[in-house]
């Protein structure tokens, strides 16, 4: 059984190679600025899209992506302007987020197009 980092960083390169798949141009992997940090930053149809990848062995505590809570969507709309900012983003932004259940059993992924809003 995976430890948390671990179970985190596969559900990371299942999204982003899921991404991938769909035609999503990858544009960063893993975007920190100051104590935050967007886990995949993707293109696609001329929007930037920022990506919150949830990953957990059951949904016995609920579903992945219900632990993006509004705390955490701040975080990363912060770290999405300064991002937009700094590498002259003039396109419109979307906020997805990837859910996956991963154990032994099941690999199951949810893709959540515009999951929250600014």
């Amino acid at each position: 059984r995976m430890n948390h980092i671990e179970l985190g960083k596969t559900g990371e390169e299942i999204a982003f190679n899921y991404l991938l798949n769909k035609q999503y141009k990858s544009l960063n992997r893993n975007y920190r600025f100051k104590n935050a940090e967007i886990d995949l930053i993707f293109e696609f149809n001329n929007e930037l899209i920022i990506v919150e990848v949830k990953t957990r062995n059951s949904n016995f505590f609920g579903e992945p992506y219900e632990s993006v809570n509004r705390k955490k969507q701040t975080q990363i709309i912060k770290v999405a302007n300064e991002y937009i900012q700094k590498f002259n983003k003039n396109m419109e932004v979307r906020f997805d987020i990837v859910s996956i259940i991963k154990n032994n059993k099941e690999c199951k992924i949810e893709h959540i197009e515009g999951a929250f809003m600014p």
